[in-house]
């Protein structure tokens, strides 16, 4: 039962993280002026663009902090 538990607590991490990441890129995003861009008018185009953009960086910032996070667990393994 403790490997599922592991597995389960892993997942959470891994979404609390995700989402986490996409909040605080789709928050940078806005200092950003893509409007600018755009012709005018298109404001759901844009608004898309800063909704997949947010996703991309965040979850890309996301798998690499687990993935440190994961590495460096794992690094005492070296020395036994």
């Amino acid at each position: 039962m403790e490997v599922y538990q592991s597995l389960g607590l892993q997942a959470g991490i891994g979404l609390i993280s995700h989402i986490l990441f996409i909040v605080i890129s789709f928050y940078a995003l806005q200092a950003f002026r893509l409007e600018q861009l755009f012709k005018k008018g298109h404001t759901f185009q844009i608004q898309l663009i800063y909704f997949l953009l947010s996703i991309a960086i965040g979850s890309t910032v996301s798998n690499f902090i687990l993935d440190i996070t994961n590495w460096s667990q794992q690094l005492p393994f070296i020395f036994s």
